[in-house]
């Protein structure tokens, strides 16, 4: 398989480039790449190119860039806003929500879920996101910020041509609703409360349901963004 890094956009616009230190060890070390190996680079912006190793040393290793790759981005540029659950499952929800293709995580407080997390949790959690760029092969590191007062929903959600809420008694159906930006609110564990309900009828927000099985947070939210994603695919 392919092996792929992550480089910054500027990088990504030479047309050699030396790789070093961690990057080094993870190409030469730890995915024993060679001389010859064609890799893939991205910047985490969406654009992505062909590389050729053609020169490795005791502690670095050069890289010749080539044609563009496919980005392997979905066609819909879906934001997750969700309560925050405990950091361990945070850091799940993250990753695998940044393997199935969310463009941005927004964490939002809820009056059934508070939480706070500093500067260092949402650091570490880009980083966690920018691993699962390269293991997945995407070629963008969704944007990640948080933790938002409820009262900026309606400023988090305005980009979003349709907005979409769980909901398990929801009728309609996204094959036909998706949009090319779109955005999904999953609430805490205890659920929303009636006037959080209440916000979310005032944007438009729709229902998803994702069938009659209650979820944990980190999973409902990413079996509702792959549902999006996948409803938003052409032709389907």
């Amino acid at each position: 398989m392919t092996t792929s890094l992550l480089l910054s956009p500027e990088e990504l616009d030479q047309d050699e480039l030396e790789i070093g230190g961690d990057r080094y060890r993870h190409l030469f070390r730890a995915r024993r790449q060679k001389v010859g190996d064609r890799i893939r680079v991205v910047d985490g912006q969406g654009r992505a190119r062909w590389a050729r190793v053609v020169r490795v040393d005791r502690k670095v290793g050069c890289l010749e860039l080539a044609e563009e790759a496919p980005g392997n981005e979905p066609e819909v540029w879906l934001e997750l806003v969700v309560v925050p659950p405990k950091p361990q499952r945070l850091t799940w929800l993250v990753e695998k929500s940044t393997e199935v293709g969310v463009s941005a995580s927004r964490l939002i407080h809820s009056a059934r879920g508070p939480r706070s997390y500093g500067a260092g949790t949402l650091d570490r959690l880009r980083r966690v996101a920018s691993a699962a760029v390269v293991q997945s092969h995407r070629s963008r590191v969704p944007e990640i910020s948080g933790v938002h007062d409820w009262q900026e929903l309606a400023a988090l959600t305005s980009n979003a041509e349709s907005s979409w809420t769980l909901d398990p008694s929801a009728e309609c159906s996204p094959e036909t609703r998706v949009s090319p930006r779109s955005c999904l609110l999953v609430g805490p564990e205890g659920g929303w409360d009636e006037q959080e309900r209440e916000d979310m009828q005032a944007i438009g927000c729709l229902g998803l349901a994702l069938g009659p099985r209650i979820l944990r947070t980190e999973t409902a939210a990413v079996v509702g963004s792959a549902s999006l994603l996948n409803a938003g695919r052409p032709g389907v």
